[in-house]
């Protein structure tokens, strides 16, 4: 029998405002447990939460970015249920009227060893909530502890329809996402701290059904690696479990990368299970036509837009636009090298090859703070676009600049001896040379072995030492073979 896979995603982003949704207490990162909780995270009587409108102008924002409906009255509901980490036994979130409805989001899928497609998610819905505590296991044998630093933290957990059909294509809308919210300055983004993380819905049913099968939830997915390795477990277990006759019972599973594997958690709640009502305590959130559309006019130009133009404007394959404009930084920095420099194919290779492999070997660098900055580079690749150095010549500049060479451009030309040769005269002399002493090459060439061209250009530039410039070899080799 053919399967087929349909997954959803709710994904929880947490908003940068360095302050709780519902206090003005702080939600930094990190901190001795319960060093950032405050009277709300911890319950106390009379305690009264008041809403961070910098919450909701970045859940606004979102919603713009996705084409979605900002919604001008929005409601705060109270979601009841029992853990250690959430004292009130309730999460303060919303149900029936959340601020955001609707939009879509287009991805590129790259499934391996198939043509890469454009998928469109629908989103359902985005809406505000707290964060929950932290439960450590194991603090002392036999006990768990309760760390509330991150409680109350401001959330838009953002839901798909059931749309997507492979591991591929979660992750590709994961990643998507993640670009769009960290481009936003929405959030830090940060997976580690989990200021990014995804709970995923699994089912499969018989191709050609169309009614959905029972789901299961994979809970607090913080990595792109481990959405994709979940889903393919899941997916794989669901199957051989309806193969062998047996039934998916709808539950919440946790992902074990140590083992990958999926394991039961608890069975899975619906919405009647938390008993949703208004908080009493919260007036409904209201934003006015007027406030909406100038928070439409702020917005940047996002990724898609960006995506489009520099195809159109600067001539770029769609695979260098999706790289480029797969962060904001690195957009920044292309966009600004691509006004300084004519080439915008050589800006764009630059900044995907040299910069981005430095990056990668610079740990904790992140290319905002890069040691050559868009304009020392294009100084550098305008020295190649007027002859004065060639391009393996360029890459040892950019390699002195980048391990902290002040100098200068053209100071270390100067002093790394990387000048090119230039001169019409000299250059043909040795031309001149390298025919000579290369008979049986040139015959080679002339019964048309390309290879032998090429030969004879590496001969000249030997002797050179590197210098010469390649342009004027290539062209006075031409006239010279005829």
């Amino acid at each position: 029998m053919q399967w087929e896979v349909v997954i959803g995603l709710e994904t929880h982003v947490q908003l940068s405002t360095h302050s709780k949704i519902f206090s003005g207490a702080d939600n930094s990162f990190g901190g001795e447990p319960n060093a950032h909780a405050c009277a709300i995270d911890m319950a106390l009587p009379g305690a009264l939460p008041v809403i961070n409108r910098g919450a909701v102008i970045r859940a606004a924002q979102f919603g713009l970015a996705i084409g979605a409906k900002v919604a001008e009255r929005s409601v705060f509901d109270r979601k009841n249920y029992f853990y250690p980490d959430l004292p009130k036994g309730y999460q303060i979130s919303q149900f029936e009227l959340p601020i955001v409805l609707g939009g879509e989001l287009s991805c590129l899928v790259t499934p391996k060893g198939k043509d890469p497609y454009v998928k469109v998610v629908q989103l359902t819905r985005a809406h505000l909530e707290e964060d929950a505590g932290k439960s450590n296991h194991g603090i002392r044998p036999g006990e768990t502890g309760v760390d509330l630093n991150r409680a109350g933290t401001p959330l838009i957990e953002i839901v798909t329809e059931p749309v997507m059909h492979s591991a591929d294509e979660a992750v590709a809308y994961a990643k998507t996402l993640h670009a769009l919210v960290v481009w936003l300055g929405i959030t830090e983004g940060n997976l580690q701290n989990g200021n990014f993380r995804c709970d995923v819905n699994v089912s499969v049913r018989p191709k050609g059904e169309t009614k959905l099968g029972t789901r299961c939830e994979i809970k607090n997915v913080n990595s792109f690696k481990f959405l994709q390795a979940a889903i393919e477990y899941e997916v794989e277990r669901q199957i051989e479990l309806i193969e062998d006759g047996g039934t998916v019972v709808q539950q919440t599973r946790l992902y074990d990368p140590d083992h990958d594997e999926t394991r039961p958690m608890r069975s899975k709640e619906d919405s009647m299970d938390y008993r949703y009502f208004p908080d009493p305590d919260l007036l409904p959130c209201v934003l006015t036509k007027q406030e909406i559309e100038e928070l439409r006019k702020g917005l940047p130009e996002l990724p898609r837009e960006m995506f489009e133009r520099l195809q159109k404007e600067d001539g770029l394959s769609a695979y260098d636009a999706g790289i480029l404009t797969s962060s904001r930084g690195v957009a920044r920095y292309y966009d600004s090298l691509a006004h300084l420099v004519k080439d915008k194919k050589a800006a764009a290779n630059w900044v995907m090859g040299e910069v981005n492999a430095a990056l990668n070997q610079t740990e904790g660098l992140s290319i905002e703070d890069a040691p050559v900055t868009p304009e020392t580079l294009a100084q550098i690749m305008n020295r190649v676009s007027d002859g004065t150095i060639n391009l393996k010549g360029a890459k040892k500049v950019f390699a002195a600049v980048w391990a902290g060479d002040q100098s200068g451009v053209d100071a270390l030309i100067g002093k790394l001896g990387l000048k090119q040769i230039s001169d019409t005269g000299a250059v043909e002399a040795m031309v001149d040379e390298v025919l000579a002493k290369n008979a049986p090459m040139v015959e080679q060439y002339k019964s048309g072995k390309q290879k032998a061209f090429n030969a004879l250009v590496g001969q000249v530039m030997k002797a050179a030492r590197g210098k010469a410039s390649p342009a004027l070899v290539n062209q006075l080799l031409h006239k010279k073979l005829g």
